[in-house]
């Protein structure tokens, strides 16, 4: 159903998974040991990995959603001629709610590559996938209140694909640590992605 990897301009993106990453060195990158970790997942929907067991198990729960169709994510990669070309720059996939026939798209990036864009080229790639090979009806992307340099980006793309701001949802979802938070939330229909 999803496909096992996108290039994009700029960016190779591979199933994230047990074939194409290399646990030990994922572990290391989601690890509570990095200095950088909290600014990276600080409004992430997830904490920091504290053992190689605990990524494996999170690969393992990843290759069970994408066999289910639930989620396809992808470890991002920038292309030769990149700065960093090769190296996990982050990860990033779209969630799917069948149910509702929306999408939401997902991304974390490591701090050297935060600024370049990736974030909207990745999401453009995401949008179509969720429009055009999944034939869903809706992307909705949640941004956490306070993350402000996510939702510049956001409202980046889902302008460029002619979506919007639908508003604030209080009381939206609550975060590993228990705190429950509020999400901007953004969309982009099947008919403004046509238009």
């Amino acid at each position: 159903m999803f496909p096992e990897r996108i290039e994009t301009e700029r960016l190779r993106l591979e199933r994230l998974g047990h074939e194409h990453v290399d646990v030990f060195e994922y572990h290391e990158l989601c690890s509570g040991e990095r200095t950088d970790i909290e600014a990276i997942t600080r409004y992430l929907p997830w904490d920091p990995h504290e053992s190689v067991k605990e990524t494996s198990e999170y690969l393992d729960s990843l290759e069970r959603k994408w066999d289910r169709g639930e989620r396809a994510e992808y470890v991002i990669r920038p292309k030769p001629g990149e700065d960093g070309e090769g190296e996990i720059a982050g990860a990033g996939g779209l969630i799917v709610d069948w149910e509702t026939l929306t999408g939401k798209p997902a991304i974390w990036l490591r701090k050297p590559f935060w600024g370049r864009g990736y974030s909207g080229e990745r999401a453009a790639a995401m949008i179509e996938l969720a429009f055009e090979r999944l034939d869903l009806d809706l992307v909705a992307v949640p941004v956490q209140d306070g993350n402000e340099r996510s939702r510049a980006a956001v409202e980046r793309y889902v302008d460029e694909h002619g979506g919007q701001y639908d508003g604030i949802v209080r009381n939206a979802t609550r975060r590993p640590d228990g705190e429950i938070i509020d999400h901007h939330r953004y969309t982009v229909t099947a008919e403004q992605y046509d238009s």
